[in-house]
Formats: C-alpha cells, structure tokens, sequence
C-alpha cells in the first residue's frame, strides 16, 4: 500500500488555556490564551509545521472546544480523519501558567474526558497502514479501553511496516497516583505504571522520555540502571532528555556514563516555558529519523524546537516552521531569549500564518466618511446598508475561498460580527477617515489596547497618506502612529495591512511607492500585507515589487485599491497588475456600492435591488480580475 502519511499520533487532544501574565500564580490569572493542546496532537502539529505529513487519532466533544480543535489541525495541516467526534463527553481542557524558571502550575481537566474514550472500534486499519510510522503516548496506556485501542493500532503498524514510536510522557496524575492540585509533578514512584509500560516497551523501534520518565519505565531512579532495564525488555532506540545538558541516543547497550551516548548540537537558551517542550522536541527528532539523517543531525533538530518551546509562550504556537529551522541552525543562535530575537520573530511569524490567501478578491465597504456624507444617511441607515453590502459579499463568495471583505466596527459593527466564521478574509479599518498626518479610531484607546477584543481572524488595516517629500515632523508623527499599532497587532497576533496612497499628497513617480516601502521596512514595520494605488507603469510595479521582495520574501501580498474608478480603468490597471505574482488581486469598494448606496439612502431602490446590484458589480469585478490573471497564466505557458 502507498504511504501517504509520514506519521500518525494517537492519544490526547485538549485545549490549552495558558495563562497570559507571567510570574504569577494561577490563582492570580487574570486572562487565558486558548491554544491547541495535548502531546500527540502537539506532535502532530509540530512534525507538519515541519514539512511532513501528519495526523492524528484522537476524540473530541461535539461542542466548540472539539470544534476549535478540528479547524486548528486543519489550519496546521494536520490530517484529522481520525478524530472521532464523542457525542458523550466533553473535550478535555487544561489550565497553566508560568510561575518563574522552574514551576509550571497546571490543572488537568479530563474527568471522563473525550479522548480518554477512545477505542479499538476507531483504530482504522487501512488508515494506520498508509502511515510510514505510528507514534503513541504514555497517558492512552493508562486505562483498559485507550489501551486497547493503542495495541491495536501498533499491531497494524506493525503488521504494514510501519514504525512505532513511544513518547512516555509520565503524569502521574493522569495514572491516578498524584492528586487534581498535583498536575505539574512529573515523577510519582508507582510499581503499576512501571509495570505496564514494561509490558508494552517491546513494541516500539523508538522510546523518548525525560529521566524521570525512564525511572518510571525502569522502575528505579538511578537513570543508567533504569536504561538498562528498559534496554531488556526492548530493542528501540532511547533517546533520553537531560534539560540543559540537552539528549543523548543508546542504540545498544547503555554506558555506564550517559554522556557517552550519541548527542546533537545543543542550544543553550534561557528557560521561559518548559510547558511543551518535549513535544517541539519529539517533533524535531521525528523529522530527522524519517528523512533518514543520522541520530546527531535528528537530535540537532529536536534540540533547536526544544529550544524554541522553551523560549516562547504556548506549546503548538512555540513551534518552528521548516524555513524557520533551516534560518535558525544557518544563522546560528544570536542571544539565549528566542523570543526577543526580532529576525527571529518574524521569521516565526511570517512562516507559522494559516490560511491560504494566495487570490484575493475584497469587496471593501469600510468607508465611513463617504457615506455619512450622502443625502438621508443616518448611522441606523448605515448600519443596515453595511449588512446589504454583506450579503452581496456573501452571495458572490459562495463558500468559496479567496473572498473578503473590509468592513468597519463603528458604523458596520452588525455586519462585521455577523461576517466572524463564513469563510470571508476580513480587514478592519483603524484610522480616522481622511486623517493626516494619521490619527487612529478613538475606540482603539491610546495604547491601542482595544485590539484585545478584536476576533482573531480579523486583520487590522491603516490608511497612511504619506508621501517621501513629506517633511520630517510629519513623517515622524505618522511613523509613530503606524509603528504604535503595528506593535499592538503582534502583541495581540493579528495580521496587519498598511495602505499608502502617495497620489493625494503630492504628484508620484516610478519611484516613489517603492520608496515608501522601503522607508516603513527600514523603521522595523513588516506589513503582513500592502494596499496599493494601482500603478499604471509595469516598471513601477516591479520596482514595488522588488522592494517588498528584498526586505520580507514571505509576506502576503499586494491588494490593489479602486479609488472610486470606473470599472474600465479598473480592468486596465488589473491588465497591468496581474502580471506579478506578488500582487494576489484587489480591495474595492465605491465601484462596487457608490451608486447604489446614493440611491438607497434616497429611497429609490429596496433593500433586495441594492443587494443584486452590488453582488454584480462585484461579480464582474471578481471576473474582471480572474481574467487577467489567466491571461497572465496562459502567456506563460
């Protein structure tokens, strides 16, 4: 049978609900981020970070947290076949934090929790065969069904030729020999547990585990004695985890000294989360045993995602992407908090996005002052023409990919709430209409900490009318303001787009967007995406081009904006867009809804007539676009 999988993961699938200040207990917690949790389903979504491909067995409730878990092993990539939906139960949750460098306060809560009822009935064996390895977790050898359910799966792995891996990942109070106030202990003496994982050690080609969790495996807490018990009852590699001293791999028979194992290229970062850890690591090593290299090169690996889970905040989000890695062990390490590395960062950041936003048609109905201008507006009336707007959006996406909208939240709030979860790409306005030098919306606070409260898929958008004659005070107070919410967007892990339209402060060359860019790249702003004036030169579109390229070889892209224009000086200047990759289509709005909005404020039309015209208007837009980019394909074939 043909391998379609590189490696399956089965055991637990939670929700993570990490606490977000630092240095406190939990007691104390005011706020939680909400990550993917669990060590397979980390596993898993470590190893497809990573370039391979990955899923997961697992079960989840049929209620939102089992829901988040879907889209996020989809967002990852992850392959989520077999995820079972429980009918029954609920998906299990923890609750951590970070108390200092060596207390990681956590509560479990997974009393009869979903993936604690998986069973031998949700062991697929056509699925386990198409995986060329199969890795399980100590907690689903805990209890007779997920036990037998994992038996399964490994004698089918086994039966395929697939190889099997173990991650021990000893809790004790998920074996119920530590109490619910106990989740952060990691070694608990127990002769069943010893037991029981000895029963199961011949099945695997390779065993990972702290050494405390080989203790637990060997039955004793003098580690070499415990590898060499482990070693009796199995043939598998062991690769046991030192912390700081990093890993060491025992192919054969275990020295008296484990130093005298196989080791990689350790990295001495500062310790800032050791929450999910082994899992970056578990991750780094399976994408070095299955591509082959060497037990040093696959522990250089494991090492280098160990460290970038131990530098950062969250288990999943802590992950490197391939590129990252590669950058990483090239350039070396540059100081020992990963996290404040700024290259670094951004490399994680740019590298690490979901979705794929690679054709961007944006129906853009975020204007405020032009509609507050227009005879019989008022913000009710306002209001409700945004949600038309929405619904010609809506009528012409489909469902489909590669749809979007810009909507703003002071006059459009209905709409934009209602837009959350359709599958639409939303950019959300936060200048004040017509500022310059820039001002931002009130309803950010000075800090921009509004942004708190903003739904995750939403992108923050600024409108800069800036220009590179501009006068050095106002270009510094627009910079700051620019860069202010720049910062604000990370923080809070929102993408950002940063529009500049040069043409209404001064006349523009060839040069001149493309010196703008240049400018925002040099002060430390790295847009995820730009909005451009359409450019009617090519040359200026690949001087644009280049300078985006030369400073952030991953950014999103380029949407082009409308200005008001006449659909057929639209269609030109598409002809002329559509010939660079990195432009992926456009943002437009008063071409689509300026008529229609006049008229529906006056009274003319109804609410369906408004909602028709508008879905034609940005239908044929939409294939407007879609035909110069398939002139484009078609030249180059």
């Amino acid at each position: 049978m043909t391998k379609t999988l590189d490696v399956i993961t089965i055991g637990r699938a939670g929700v993570d609900l990490y606490g977000a200040q630092v240095g406190g207990r939990l007691e104390d917690m005011g706020s939680f981020e909400k990550y993917i949790g669990g060590s397979p389903t980390n596993i898993a979504c470590g190893t497809a970070r990573l370039g391979l491909n990955s899923a997961l067995i697992s079960r989840v409730g049929d209620e939102h947290m089992g829901r988040f878990i879907r889209e996020e092993l989809a967002r990852h990539g992850v392959d989520g076949r077999g995820v079972v939906t429980d009918p029954e139960r609920l998906t299990a949750l923890v609750i951590l934090g970070i108390r200092d460098e060596e207390r990681f306060p956590l509560i479990f809560y997974r009393e009869n929790c979903a993936d604690m009822a998986l069973c031998e009935e949700d062991i697929d064996e056509a699925f386990v065969a198409s995986a060329r390895s199969v890795l399980v977790t100590g907690t689903h050898l805990s209890h007779p069904r997920t036990e037998a359910a994992v038996l399964k799966a490994l004698a089918f792995a086994r039966k395929h030729g697939a190889r099997t891996a173990l991650d021990i990942d000893y809790r004790p109070n998920l074996w119920g020999v530590a109490g619910h106030g106990e989740g952060e202990s990691r070694y608990v003496a127990s002769g069943q547990v010893t037991e029981k994982l000895q029963a199961t050690l011949h099945l695997f080609d390779l065993i990972v585990g702290t050494e405390e969790e080989f203790h637990i495996a060997g039955g004793t807490t003098d580690t070499v004695a415990a590898l060499r018990t482990v070693r009796a009852v199995t043939a598998a590699t062991l690769v046991c985890k030192r912390g700081a001293k990093g890993a060491v791999a025992f192919e054969d028979a275990i020295p008296d000294n484990l130093d005298d194992g196989i080791s990689g290229e350790g990295f001495p970062v500062e310790v800032f989360n050791v929450l999910g850890a082994g899992d970056g690591f578990f991750a780094g090593l399976l994408k070095g045993w299955l591509d082959g290299e060497d037990w040093p090169t696959a522990l250089r690996y494991a090492n280098a995602c160990g460290a970038f889970a131990v530098s950062r905040h969250g288990c999943t989000p802590a992950y490197p992407s391939l590129e990252e890695l590669n950058f990483f062990l090239k350039r070396g390490m540059m100081r020992p908090d990963l996290r404040n590395d700024a290259a670094l960062e951004q490399m994680h950041w740019s590298t690490n996005r979901h979705g794929d936003w690679s054709e961007m048609r944006v129906f853009a109905f975020d204007h405020r002052m032009q509609l507050e201008s227009m005879t019989g507006y008022t913000p009710s009336k306002g209001g409700a023409f945004k949600e038309l707007c929405l619904q010609a959006a809506l009528e012409v996406q489909k469902g489909r990919t590669g749809y979007g909208i810009l909507c703003d939240d002071r006059i459009g709030r209905r709409a934009l709430h209602t837009a959350s979860g359709t599958g639409l790409w939303i950019g959300r306005p936060c200048e004040w209409p017509g500022s310059r030098p820039l001002t931002l919306e009130p309803s950010l606070g000075p800090d921009c900490g509004g942004l708190s409260e903003w739904a995750r898929e939403n992108v923050v958008k600024v409108l800069c009318f800036c220009h590179p004659d501009d006068d050095d005070s106002t270009w510094d107070r627009q910079l700051a303001e620019v860069r202010r919410l720049y910062v604000a967007s990370r923080r809070n892990r929102l993408e950002f787009l940063l529009e500049v339209i040069p043409s209404k402060v001064a006349s523009v060359t060839t040069d001149t967007t493309a010196t703008l860019i240049r400018r925002f790249y040099a002060e430390g702003i790295y847009p995820d995406w730009w909005k451009l004036e359409p450019l009617d030169e090519p040359e200026a579109w690949a001087r644009v081009c280049a300078a985006i390229e030369e400073n952030d070889r991953h950014t999103r892209g380029i949407v082009v904006l409308g200005l008001d224009a006449p659909e057929d000086l639209l269609k030109a200047s598409f002809e002329v867009a559509a010939r660079f990759p990195l432009v992926k289509g456009f943002a437009v709005g008063r071409t689509i809804f300026g008529s229609v909005a006049r008229s529906w404020f006056e009274g003319t039309i109804g609410d369906e007539e408004a909602v028709e015209e508008m879905a034609i208007r940005y239908s044929r837009l939409c294939a407007v676009w879609d035909g110069a980019r398939a002139r484009v394909r078609e030249a180059a074939e």
